[in-house]
């Protein structure tokens, strides 16, 4: 999953996007609004982390004109534990769930986490496709039971792969999706990801298409 974290103090900024990455996602962050506001604008992000107290441009602020302008994104805000009027008014321009600060780290990821299940279909933090699951809370893998070793790419390739199952993804989607807003993109090394991925999962898991790209499939079914 692709996750903004906005937040202008410095070493929080820091903790959250650790945080999120070790949990299996691709982060980006932002220190001001004005900053969180274009990212928003220009990326697909499945979830945001946002404080409201922001440089440049205030949390709301942008949140309303994520808003205004269509993006749908689930927002996770952050607070002062004594501004009520700001949960109130967070809530009101259309944020998705609040967390007082201070809060614990695992508190927020388990609040993120269900953001993510309620924007998607997965109900569950466990996602199913054949024999391999992907615990999205332990951010691990496993094939009939047993684990399988994946690098922070293969990961979050499948987990892609696996949230939008059955459907075709390109290699220029999964690019933008994996690496981060300001790094080289070459979707070119897609392939070589899928290719190391299709050597550890069941045989006919991922399915070419050629000219469009790669869906995941439950191997043996009637499509692979």
């Amino acid at each position: 999953m692709r996750i903004l974290v906005v937040e202008d103090e410095p070493i929080l900024n820091g903790q959250l996007v650790q945080a999120i990455t070790n949990a299996g996602h691709t982060v980006e962050s932002a220190h001001d609004g004005v900053q969180a506001h274009y990212l928003g604008e220009v990326e697909e992000f499945d979830a945001v982390v946002l404080d409201l107290g922001l440089p440049e441009l205030d949390g709301l602020t942008v949140l309303r004109r994520w808003r205004t302008a269509g993006r749908k994104m689930p927002v996770l805000i952050l607070t002062a534990r004594s501004a009520w009027q700001e949960k109130v008014a967070g809530i009101d321009a259309g944020a998705d769930d609040y967390l007082a600060k201070p809060f614990h780290m695992e508190e927020l990821l388990a609040r993120l986490r269900a953001l993510l299940r309620r924007g998607g279909e997965h109900a569950s933090a466990e996602w199913q496709c054949g024999p391999i699951t992907l615990d999205t809370r332990q951010a691990r893998v496993l094939v009939d039971g047993q684990p399988l070793m994946l690098t922070s790419h293969e990961f979050k390739l499948l987990q892609l792969l696996m949230q939008r199952k059955g459907e075709v993804l390109s290699r220029t989607e999964l690019s933008e999706r994996i690496y981060a807003y300001d790094s080289d993109r070459d979707s070119n090394t897609i392939e070589v990801f899928v290719g190391r991925l299709r050597k550890k999962l069941p045989p006919g898991s991922i399915e070419t298409v050629r000219g469009l790209g790669y869906r995941l499939m439950e191997p043996g079914g009637p499509d692979s």
